[in-house]
């Protein structure tokens, strides 16, 4: 009775100090980094969600802009039809073909933008200033996300390249690898400076 007694006090230690020694951050980092990545979706989707209207209120005043609404239009239907499932973040090609068309997204609001300062009138109009200011927000939203995402990877792929971490993802989470992040600056000339000129 001892000797049993003894065995599963000796269990129950060893689990102990395993679980307190990092054998879990592997699988709670890879977590960490798929919710994370739910974020950035839901960030896409809500700014998707915002488009129609917004389209909708800048098409009564600017009905003769059909080629940047149609960008528009357009750029979310691409975005729409990419599948956005939850192993896309496994899938360097297909992330980075979701990431460009994001991309495209974005280029065709900020035109929409510079559209909109054309109309004095559209500018005071209150469905659209709201719909402008929700837009603002979500694209601050995105940027907040896509740094989250961006950290919850580097937390896990530190986690796979040091100790102890290297050595329980060699004996126990070996299918698990590394993560890259796709997200680069888009914009043309983005590491200067810009000039303002008045």
């Amino acid at each position: 009775m001892f000797r049993n007694t003894y065995k599963l006090v000796l269990i129950l230690l060893s689990m102990f100090l395993i679980s307190g020694c990092g054998v879990n951050n592997i699988p709670t980092y890879d977590e960490q980094v798929k919710s994370s990545w739910s974020q950035v979706e839901n960030q896409y989707q809500r700014r998707a969600d915002l488009i129609p209207n917004l389209v909708e209120t800048v098409k009564g005043f600017a009905s003769h802009e059909k080629d940047t609404l149609m960008a528009v239009v357009e750029a979310r239907s691409q975005v729409g039809g990419l599948q956005a499932t939850g192993d896309l973040i496994n899938n360097p090609e297909k992330l980075k073909q979701f990431q460009q068309a994001q991309t495209t997204l974005g280029s065709a609001l900020k035109r929409l933008m510079v559209v909109v300062e054309r109309y004095p009138d559209l500018k005071s109009n209150q469905n659209f200033l709201a719909l402008q200011s929700q837009l603002e927000g979500t694209e601050n939203r995105i940027s907040v996300a896509r740094r989250d995402y961006i950290a919850s990877i580097k937390l896990y792929n530190t986690e796979l390249r040091t100790y102890p971490g290297k050595l329980w993802h060699q004996w126990l989470y070996s299918d698990m690898v590394l993560r890259e992040s796709y997200y680069t600056a888009t914009a043309e000339n983005a590491d200067k400076v810009p000039e303002v000129k008045f």
